[in-house]
């Protein structure tokens, strides 16, 4: 069992309001894991990831690094591509590496090659206007890509899209997570993606936010359109759902 790449540690996290969005949460992270958060909306899934890329501190507990160094080598997915309009594809994945200091000339290369990778090659002079929503969530992840990230945060990225354009970057993304070899952790509302993509699911509940299931999924890669449709699929997606609803009873209850 390879040691953890960092680990959350008895963390709180209270806002200004006096809102709990996270109490007592311990997650470990190992290197290469593929971990999905689900939960109710305000069960501080995203408050997790934005944590854990330094975009905030806990209140209380530690989030202990096995080498602290590796936080720079993350990268951060959001579910709004939030492309710059007035922007080609390729001024839009630069723009990372250009905050840096490093001109496009100098990375053109790279900025191409991450364009092959998300399969937008043909597009790197459109703008965003002319891209689809599909799309423009590919110019997102590419940007985050361009920065050889070794940790990969994503906060509902797939949210928006509709559900065929979703299932296709599912797989896309697991693709480029086997060849990569990245650490992910993915927020999501979709049990079924969830179950899809990932090595492990964590379940969380809110008021306050906390995890209160944590289940492997056993599953060998790569997965295909038949292990969706398969019962060890199946069996995954009510235990979940069923961890979720036993949650919900206690919390109406």
């Amino acid at each position: 069992m390879p040691a953890s790449l960092l680990s959350l540690k008895d963390i709180d996290k209270v806002y200004q309001n006096g809102t709990v969005a996270l109490q007592g949460l311990h997650l470990d992270v190992k290197p290469g894991e593929f971990i999905s958060l689900v939960g109710p909306s305000g069960c501080g899934k995203s408050t997790v990831l934005r944590l854990v890329a330094g975009l905030g501190a806990p209140t209380g507990g530690i989030i202990d690094w096995q080498d602290p160094s590796q936080q720079r080598h993350l990268a951060f997915v959001f579910q709004d591509p939030a492309l710059m309009p007035w922007a080609s594809v390729v001024d839009n994945i630069h723009l990372p590496l250009k905050l840096k200091g490093q001109s496009l000339r100098s990375v053109r290369a790279s900025i191409q090659e991450t364009i092959n990778t998300v399969d937008l090659s043909g597009c790197e002079h459109r703008y965003p206007r002319q891209l689809s929503g599909g799309m423009k969530m590919r110019v997102s992840i590419a940007r985050a890509l361009v920065t050889k990230p070794q940790i990969l945060l994503m906060d509902e990225p797939f949210g928006a899209l509709d559900e065929m354009t979703r299932s296709r970057l599912n797989s896309d993304l697991l693709h480029l997570w086997e060849a990569k070899h990245w650490t992910v952790l993915f927020v999501t509302h979709n049990i079924y993606e969830a179950v899809y993509l990932s090595t492990r699911v964590i379940v969380m509940a809110a008021c306050p936010g906390r995890i209160v299931a944590d289940i492997p999924i056993e599953a060998a890669y790569p997965r295909t359109d038949s292990f969706r449709t398969s019962s060890q699929f199946n069996h995954y997606c009510r235990e979940i759902m069923a961890a979720l609803s036993q949650e919900e009873g206690v919390s109406v209850g």
